[in-house]
């Protein structure tokens, strides 16, 4: 499929995406740059989202490509006049490199997410994960695009003993793991061989706006306690996990933009918030104790698991800016007048 502009949105895909700003003001980092091109893969998904507004707000010329199999139309219809779209999929490497002629840099989020899906379908996690990686980094190869960042996860470090880091050696234990290896390795080799610079990202839990689809923790336990329905606590909710807000996670993926090489790095805060503390902090943005529906606690789920950030900080001057409880009150505040234009 050749680039098109984002297509007409049904009345109510229009409401849904209807102009939100953080009030973080996380995205008002990015000053005293050039202007590049950019292509963003999975740009119409959760994070893809986040960084088209984010790099839109530098002066960037943004470019996205997606098969809309998990994002959504909708989540660009306030800038739908501002991005190129290709509503495409990264197993098609032609439309790849339609995409990523005459960009400056790849940012590639398509993925299939999460070790469940790997599982229950490995044939098409590697499809997409694994020749989907590959087209991108042939595309960015074939095209002469300089610079491509790579979304990775801490899946690659199955069952070690947190806080995880880039010094230990991966150990995936599901096909979403490997094929995330695969994607590091493939980006080493390109840089080495072909002048690709290659930055991998290994992200912790991201939350924070533009994730009505999403299953994670937070984004499930807000929306519950918004339409008042109960949320399901598994186990005794005292697992632990690292959770790092959006806004965050799009200013590294422009720190591995500006890199002048390519690198490993875990983006993280660092700091063990268990799923009881969640609870209690959605209890105090929203006034009101969510209802809770105890579930059994997921076979194999690790109790704990956080990851150091070290690296990032000083090879990337990166750091976590926002607090749990204000990603999550942000996230709570553009999921209300979501649920809101929905109702």
């Amino acid at each position: 499929m050749t680039h098109a502009s984002c297509p007409t949105l049904a009345p109510a895909a229009r409401r849904r995406s209807k102009p939100w700003r953080s009030p973080i003001g996380a995205r008002d980092r990015y000053v005293g740059r050039l202007v590049a091109t950019v292509l963003i893969t999975g740009g119409a998904g959760f994070i893809g989202a986040n960084a088209v507004r984010a790099l839109l707000a530098r002066g960037d010329r943004v470019r996205i490509i997606d098969d809309l199999s998990e994002g959504e139309a909708g989540y660009l219809a306030d800038v739908e006049g501002e991005v190129e779209a290709s509503w495409s999929d990264v197993r098609d490497l032609e439309a790849l490199r339609r995409s990523a002629r005459g960009a400056d840099h790849i940012v590639h989020l398509a993925a299939q997410s999460g070790v469940p899906p790997s599982v229950r379908d490995p044939a098409r996690d590697f499809e997409i994960n694994v020749r989907g990686t590959f087209n991108v980094l042939e595309a960015a190869r074939l095209e002469s695009v300089p610079r491509v960042v790579f979304a990775s996860s801490g899946a690659v470090l199955a069952g070690a003993e947190p806080p995880l880091s880039e010094d230990m050696v991966p150990f995936p234990a599901s096909p979403y793991g490997s094929s995330k290896l695969f994607g590091e390795a493939a980006l080493r080799a390109w840089e080495g061989t072909f002048g690709v610079v290659g930055t991998a990202f290994r992200f912790a839990n991201v939350y924070g706006p533009w994730s009505s689809h999403k299953l994670s923790v937070i984004a499930v336990l807000l929306r519950a306690a918004l339409r008042g329905e109960p949320f399901g606590l598994e186990g005794t909710g005292e697992q632990t996990r690292d959770f790092v807000y959006v806004d965050d996670i799009v200013a590294a993926l422009v720190s591995g933009m500006q890199a002048r090489q390519g690198g490993l790095y875990h983006l993280a805060t660092g700091i063990e918030t268990s799923v009881n503390q969640l609870v209690d902090l959605a209890a105090d943005i929203l006034g009101t104790p969510p209802a809770i529906e105890h579930r059994p606690g997921r076979p194999g789920d690790p109790l704990r698991n956080f990851a150091d950030n070290s690296r990032a900080r000083a090879e990337l001057g990166w750091k976590p800016e926002v607090s749990v409880r204000d990603g999550m009150a942000a996230t709570a505040d553009w999921l209300a007048r979501t649920l809101e234009a929905e109702s």
